[in-house]
């Protein structure tokens, strides 16, 4: 269970040689949870400098990162290592695995909560740091999605070109089938995409979108069609789900209860009027909202809230408890 952080955010600086070597143990832990969930054993381990996962004994002050079956990984090092904020931030992703998958949605969004002006422009909301914090959950996801409003207003590669790591597979949201080809994404050969729009939107012979492969979702709502390409991209053994955005399609699989974890980097914008972030039915009390558990880091000068809306981690109490007000920079 993820446990609330101080109102001081975890600084998670994207530069430097710890945030390289963070990012290297980040990695290797990402590609051996599959093979330790299997093993089902609790192991110590350090990251060897050409990044995999090393087991090592117990009570070796080397120990970076730590795994236990049914939980994930853990942090073996103290918060005063300078590679902890960032390790902190991705470790429960890393520990996504086949058994456990996992479904993450982000979105960046102002201090007023628009993600975008009303034009769309949307480039960049927040900074630089939170645009590599885009490409690192690219680079330790099986998949990312966007919808169809995010290409038509960004026209976005949804690589790794700024972050080592591998290009996930990518998945186009389009239930109503709203794009053409012209689209980048659906030409170059960066990575594989998925184009998901409704099954009975597809000519039967029909099988690409320039070169992006077509599969037909469950008719053009968005919660069964989210559903459903959720579903083809857990056959196709994606564990590891990142949803990008925009605001649609991540209020689509969180209305539908699809995702485990959603982040919001909120950055100091003022837009004044726009696209809006979160769009969900609403309650008339607040006791009947979502308060999930989260933690708080600093990215730059945004502040992204990491929230766990998995059943284990949401709140039955009124309100989060809280420290005391205090100055953070």
């Amino acid at each position: 269970m993820v446990e609330d952080k101080s109102l001081a955010p975890t600084p998670t600086s994207a530069s430097g040689p710890d945030a390289g070597l963070a990012w290297t143990v980040a990695l290797a832990a990402a590609a051996a949870a599959g093979r330790l969930a299997a093993a089902g054993k609790a192991v110590h381990c350090d990251v060897t400098p050409d990044g995999h996962v090393r087991e090592i004994p117990a009570d070796d002050p080397n120990a970076v990162i730590g795994w236990e079956p049914g939980v994930g990984w853990k942090l073996l090092i103290s918060d005063a290592d300078p590679r902890h904020g960032l390790l902190d931030l991705y470790l429960p992703i890393c520990s996504a695995s086949a058994s456990t998958p996992m479904t993450v949605g982000h979105l960046g969004l102002s201090l007023d909560g628009f993600i975008a002006t009303h034009t769309g422009d949307s480039q960049f909301v927040t900074g630089h740091e939170n645009i590599l914090h885009l490409h690192r959950m690219r680079a330790l996801s099986d998949a990312v999605i966007v919808g169809a409003g995010t290409v038509a207003a960004d026209d976005p590669q949804l690589t790794t070109r700024h972050v080592p790591g591998p290009n996930p597979l990518r998945v186009v949201f389009d239930p109503s089938r709203r794009l053409t080809a012209e689209y980048r994404i659906f030409h170059d050969d960066s990575a594989p995409t998925l184009y998901c729009c409704a099954g009975t939107l597809v000519d039967p012979a029909e099988t690409h979108l320039g070169n992006a492969v077509i599969a037909g979702v469950d008719g053009t709502e968005a919660g069964p069609a989210a559903a459903d390409a959720l579903r083809l991209l857990r056959e196709r053994g994606c564990a590891r789900v990142f949803v990008e955005g925009g605001g649609v399609t991540v209020s689509a699989f969180l209305e539908a209860n699809l995702l485990d974890r959603l982040q919001m980097a909120i950055a100091p914008l003022i837009i004044g009027n726009g696209r809006p972030a979160i769009r969900v039915p609403a309650h008339p009390n607040l006791r009947d909202c979502l308060r999930p558990r989260y933690r708080v880091f600093r990215m730059g000068g945004d502040v992204l809230f990491d929230c766990d809306l998995t059943s284990s981690g949401r709140r039955d109490d009124e309100r989060p408890e809280t420290p005391p007000v205090a100055r953070i920079i």
